[in-house]
This record gives structure tokens, C-alpha cells and sequence, in this order.
């Protein structure tokens, strides 16, 4: 055990909290360029996890990824989407016109830093549609960098392998999956004897509306804040979970590092969007 302590001391750490100033140079350098930024919020889950889980889970899957494909980790960033919990202790909301102003800001700090390849990270649902809605607005105005998000994170095979271990097969917060998740990091701040002190199922209010969408959806089928039965939730599920998670964030990490073709495409678009009604060349006829 202290061996292994000494070879992480001895290398260059991936959370960019811990490199030190003379250190970060070389981060930057090792990591190509690439800053690893994962994203939650603070928000209930269910009687019986911290309101950090988000965060906690994505940034352990984050620094494992970046330890075996070398990136900068980005600090805990706790702001996102989260009005439909609102209504509950801890919760923190920020108002709709921040959220995107204070994420751009944190990107251009870390592009003025060094990085030109930035990957978001979610670890919260609630993220999905204001991030995809995030990286699309990075072409309203020029930038020299690239931003991109992480979609499909997890390990194809190890996916299967989830599968056939959980014992229920619904949920998504706070549920079987991502209890044992944090029951494998963070045992100490899982309660799961209180697991079953509120039901996880969906009240199905808004059944009558299926095919459209309103903001209440989420509150309609779950106020408690609680999708799920945690109750068979276990550390074995949740390392499998975690090494899964870290596998495919690697996977893209690779993948941003070797793409010339994105900044090529964005820095096009933005010179013809500057003069739109511009003809190019016409070829010559041989």
C-alpha cells in the first residue's frame, strides 16, 4: 500500500486542484490539450443518499477514465438543471439565465488556460437537453476552442454485464444502480436501511399526456424525489458500474484527443458565418 502511494505521488495528478502552478504546464501538455469537465447537482436522492451523489459518482468515473487516458479533471461543479426539485431540503437551483452564462465563463477560463478540447461530463438527467442545448449556442459566437459532450459513457460489455447483475430493472434516481455506485465509493454516507422509508414507484398523474411534454413530468410520477427500490443495491454492482463508466469516458477521451476534424469544421463555419451572402470560388472546368 504505501508503494502505490508513492508511484501516485510521484506522478502528475489529473484533478486540476491538485497540480500545482509549475505542474500545470505540463498537464496541459500531457493531456493533449484536453480538460475533462463532469457535471451534477445538489439535489435529494431519495431518503437515503447525499445530495452530492451526481457530482460524486461523475467525478470518480472521471478520474479513473483520466488515469488511464491522462486528462485534466476539472473541479466538483455542482450547477445544473434542477428546478423540479426545488420543493426539497438542499436542494441548489440556479436561475436559468446563469446557468449557461457561468458554464461558458468556466469554459473560456479553461481555454485561456491552455486547454482547446473541452469534454462535459453528466451525471445528472436533469443536465441531458440544457447540455446539448449548451454546446449548441458555442457557435453564436467565435471561439478557439471546442466543446464537446459525452453521450454514450458506458462500456458496451460491461453494460450487459449490469444488466444481468441488478436486481430491478427500473428506476434512474436514486435507485438499485446508483446507490450502489455510491455504496462503493462512499459507504459511509449511504443509509440504506432508509431505502424503503419512501416509495420509488411512478404515480403515473399525467398518464393522460403522453404524447406531450410539460415541466411537471418529473414531479407528476415522482414528487419524493426518488425513481426506484435501492434496497438490493450492493458495492460489487457499483464497482462494475464505476469501472464500466471509466472505460467509456477513456474511450472518448481518446477519441477528442486524436480529432482535427471538429476545430478545422467550426473555425469554416464561423468564416462563412461572418459572411454568409460570400460565393466561394467557382471550380474550373478541366
Amino acid at each position: 500500500m504505501p508503494a502505490k502511494r508513492t508511484r501516485q505521488a510521484s506522478s502528475l495528478p489529473v484533478q486540476w486542484e491538485e497540480l500545482t502552478a509549475s505542474d500545470f504546464p505540463k498537464a496541459v501538455k500531457r493531456a493533449k490539450g484536453v480538460c475533462l469537465l463532469p457535471m451534477g447537482v445538489i439535489e435529494k436522492h431519495g431518503p437515503h443518499l447525499p445530495l452530492g451523489t451526481d457530482v460524486m459518482d461523475v467525478r470518480e468515473a472521471a478520474i479513473r477514465a483520466a488515469r488511464d487516458e491522462y486528462a485534466v479533471v476539472f473541479p466538483p461543479y455542482y450547477f445544473g438543471q434542477i428546478n423540479c426539485a426545488k420543493h426539497q431540503p438542499g436542494c441548489i437551483s440556479i436561475r436559468p439565465e446563469s446557468l449557461n452564462e457561468l458554464l461558458q465563463q468556466v469554459c473560456d477560463e479553461i481555454a485561456r488556460n491552455g486547454f482547446d478540447k473541452i469534454l462535459l461530463a453528466n451525471g445528472h438527467g436533469g443536465n441531458t437537453h440544457w447540455l446539448n442545448f449548451f454546446c449548441q449556442v458555442q457557435l453564436a459566437e467565435r471561439k478557439d476552442y471546442v466543446v464537446y459532450l459525452a453521450r454514450e459513457a458506458m462500456d458496451k460489455e460491461i453494460a450487459k454485464q449490469l444488466e444481468a447483475k441488478r436486481k430491478t430493472n427500473w428506476g434512474g434516481h436514486a435507485c438499485e444502480f446508483e446507490t450502489s455506485v455510491v455504496m462503493a465509493t462512499r459507504p459511509d454516507l449511504v443509509k440504506l436501511a432508509r431505502a424503503g422509508d419512501e416509495d420509488g414507484r411512478p404515480r403515473g398523474r399525467l398518464k393522460g399526456l403522453k404524447d406531450t411534454f410539460t415541466a411537471m413530468w418529473w414531479y407528476a410520477d415522482f414528487p419524493d424525489h426518488y425513481a426506484g427500490d435501492a434496497r438490493p443495491a450492493n458495492a460489487q454492482l457499483g464497482e462494475l458500474a464505476l469501472e464500466g463508466w471509466a472505460r467509456g469516458l477513456a474511450r472518448l477521451l481518446r477519441a477528442v484527443k486524436s480529432d482535427k476534424v471538429t476545430s478545422r469544421l467550426q473555425d469554416e463555419f464561423y468564416a462563412r458565418a461572418d459572411k454568409p451572402l460570400a460565393k466561394a470560388a467557382p471550380k474550373k472546368r478541366r
